[in-house]
């Protein structure tokens, strides 16, 4: 099944996919082993940092040989876009979906931009997610609002076409310093409003319930990427410092395994909605 037709098949039955970044083999095997002990789908999301460490072809060959090798139904996805050149390589090379980011344009730059990537994906039969509002990025301020407004999100969906919406309300990338705020009302009304799927980026540090209210509220899509990284490189740090071992292959997994626990709760929490206690 695409991605996009997925994703509209779940905005109306309180349950979400997990999309997980991964950076290299450890932390893909980790999710993917997650993924495969319960069942359950992902999305695999790579951003431009990543295709630029691992190479194009060798992104796309690992997620590809990977889902294959567990079993996985799953969907290869560009995370935070900014360059339609960039878009045009991953979709040539295989990505079921992408993701243009013009949300620090104006509005009209942003339907503008966006448009042209719809038409480019349409060709792929890609499915093409953008963002609307301030969702604070690495080093960005999260003390700044910029909240999405359902009625620009209804004008945005219907001037773009596109697939799938990032919405702000109150998440932010990287870790909180203090426990985030969702606006689930609004969330409720940008729902209403619109028929695209609707996706909660900063899924990291966000408490179980506000996931789980969230996906109740209408979103399809949950991105988890700092919680991988900081579990990963914890872990291996506590091995080195308790092992002499220079074996990677010995050393590595312990961190790869952490990462399968906290994608396993993740996938629990908003794949599966497990009732929380």
């Amino acid at each position: 099944m695409k991605l996009q037709d997925k994703l509209l098949d779940l905005k109306h039955k309180d349950t979400a996919l997990l999309a997980t970044n991964f950076y290299n083999f450890e932390t893909l095997s980790g999710s993917l082993q997650a993924a495969a002990a319960l069942n359950t789908p992902l999305i695999l999301q790579v951003t431009r940092s990543s295709i630029e460490y691992m190479g194009l072809d060798v992104t796309v060959g690992l997620a590809r040989s990977a889902l294959k090798q567990y079993g996985v139904e799953g969907w290869l996805h560009l995370d935070h876009a900014d360059s339609y050149d960039l878009i045009k390589q991953c979709l040539e090379a295989g990505f079921d979906s992408v993701m243009i980011d013009a949300s620090e344009k104006p509005f009209d730059k942003n339907v503008e931009i966006t448009s042209k990537v719809v038409e480019l994906a349409a060709k792929f039969d890609a499915n093409v997610e953008a963002e609307l509002g301030y969702v604070a990025k690495l080093g960005q301020s999260k003390e700044k609002t910029g909240f999405t407004e359902p009625s620009e999100a209804k004008e945005f969906v219907d001037k773009t076409g596109v697939n799938a919406l990032a919405v702000a309300i109150g998440t932010a990338h990287g870790f909180y310093t203090k426990e985030p705020k969702l606006d689930l009302e609004r969330l409720e009304k940008i729902n209403e409003a619109t028929g695209a799927a609707l996706v909660l980026h900063g899924g990291s540090g966000v408490p179980s319930k506000s996931l789980q209210e969230s996906v109740q509220r209408g979103i399809c899509k949950i991105n988890l990427a700092t919680e991988i990284k900081n579990i990963f490189m914890s872990t291996l740090k506590d091995t080195l410092n308790e092992t002499n071992e220079i074996d990677l292959r010995k050393v590595f997994p312990y961190a790869t395994s952490s990462i399968t626990e906290l994608v396993r709760e993740k996938l629990e929490i908003v794949t599966l909605m497990k009732e929380l206690t």
